[in-house]
């Protein structure tokens, strides 16, 4: 998954430099050609330091509110397994992510993709790393006449 800001042409445009994985406050970006965010180091504050440090234009403010990537959770959840784990609701600032109870005294977890920011909490949190991302088509903006 590449960077927040990462423009159409991004794989055109970045050189490798690693400045954005340097500017990173969180240490999520991995340097790399190309460099790709890691939600295992932890989480995205769409803070926008690696965009302004970004000279090749790969990276662009522009970029930042169509971040394309939410949270899918799978099935090594530990709820799903009937142990009580709540890391991912717990972590979750926008509540993108909530438990349905089941029969059997398990608790399904439910992610509002509509909700979720794609920040990387919940997977960071996650003891069993059962949260991947997946891309998905952001909506197109309305314009204002």
């Amino acid at each position: 998954m590449l960077p927040p800001g990462a423009v159409n042409r991004f794989s055109r445009l970045c050189d490798g430099c690693g400045a954005c994985a340097e500017a990173c406050p969180t240490g999520i970006i991995r340097r790399g050609t190309p460099p790709v965010v890691d939600f295992s180091r932890g989480a995205c504050t769409f803070c926008g330091d690696c965009i302004a440090a970004c000279t090749t234009g790969a990276l662009k403010p522009e970029g930042l509110p169509d971040w394309p990537w939410r949270g899918v959770i799978g099935s090594t959840c530990l709820s799903l397994q009937g142990v009580t784990c709540r890391a991912c609701e717990d972590s979750c600032d926008l509540r993108a992510i909530s438990f349905r109870r089941m029969t059997g005294g398990r608790s399904a977890p439910v992610l509002d993709q509509s909700q979720c920011s794609g920040c990387g909490e919940c997977a960071f949190t996650c003891p069993a790393t059962a949260i991947r991302f997946e891309q998905v088509a952001i909506p197109e903006k309305e314009t204002l006449q």
